[in-house]
């Protein structure tokens, strides 16, 4: 396997223009959605819910909410029955999770206040799921992540639509262009619209700079020895699951959950 390698990323990098990083996160969205990236998960979270009989999952990481909302729908139109799913981030985006409770009543809530994955309030009480969150964090933090979010749960699910390998993103290119080059049009402001134009239809920036996160997030993608490495310190108190899923030819994959034996 390759080695991990943990370089920058444009949609999280703080210097990058804030137009080109809504293009690349909103982007990348349409095409989990339009890809049907994360279809192949919903049936071993069934599984993973009704062997936790989760009632509530606490989303950790969840960004702007855009993975949250393409799951629900596919578990959705598969027939699952929903628990009750609770974004939270270190940074909230409260204003996109209102959105996401008006589109999910009863079904989406959202936590107002930041959540640290490697600290998590008491009060959050439920499953964990880090859906397409996992790879930006270095090593060290991810396992702080990981067992963070054992801390008080029944179960943890994680889940990434890429492996370590480019052509896994390659496989996302071709709903991923179209997405980018229609992200001027989605713009907030008229502003916005125009920084967005400028950097995907007069310059190649947004291409480009899509083109280097989505390799670089494959290079950051765990293996299943590295992930197993994180939770040794659990010893033998969790049961460990690993899968790989495939959403087209060379589009491919990995979950990771856990369940807390019981005793």
């Amino acid at each position: 396997m390759l080695p991990r390698l943990q370089l920058f990323e444009f949609n999280d990098a703080a210097w990058a223009p804030a137009a080109l990083r809504r293009s690349i996160i909103e982007s990348l969205s349409v095409t989990l959605d339009r890809a049907r990236v994360l279809k192949p998960l919903v049936a071993p979270f069934a599984d993973f819910l009704e062997q936790t009989r989760a009632q509530t999952v606490i989303e950790l990481a969840s960004g702007a909410g855009g993975p949250a909302r393409i799951f629900i729908r596919e578990l959705q139109a598969a027939g699952v029955t929903l628990p009750r799913f609770v974004l939270s981030d270190l940074y909230p985006a409260v204003d996109a999770w209102q959105a996401l409770q008006q589109e999910f009543p009863g079904v989406v809530e959202y936590e107002p206040e930041p959540v640290d994955a490697t600290a998590i309030p008491p009060r959050l009480v439920g499953v964990r799921t880090i859906i397409n969150a996992l790879h930006h964090f270095p090593p060290e933090l991810a396992q702080r992540v990981l067992l963070g979010a054992c801390e008080g749960a029944s179960g943890v699910f994680v889940a990434e639509g890429l492996v370590r390998n480019p052509l896994s993103f390659a496989a996302m290119a071709p709903s991923g262009v179209l997405a980018l080059m229609r992200s001027p049009l989605n713009g907030s402001t008229t502003l916005e619209k125009l920084q967005r134009a400028m950097l995907t239809w007069l310059t190649p920036a947004s291409i480009a700079a899509s083109v280097w996160d989505g390799t670089v997030s494959s290079m950051r993608c765990y293996s299943e020895h590295e992930l197993r490495e994180m939770v040794k310190p659990l010893g033998d108190s969790w049961e460990w699951k690993l899968g790989h899923f495939q959403y087209n030819a060379l589009g491919r994959g990995t979950w990771f959950s856990g369940v807390r034996r019981q005793r």
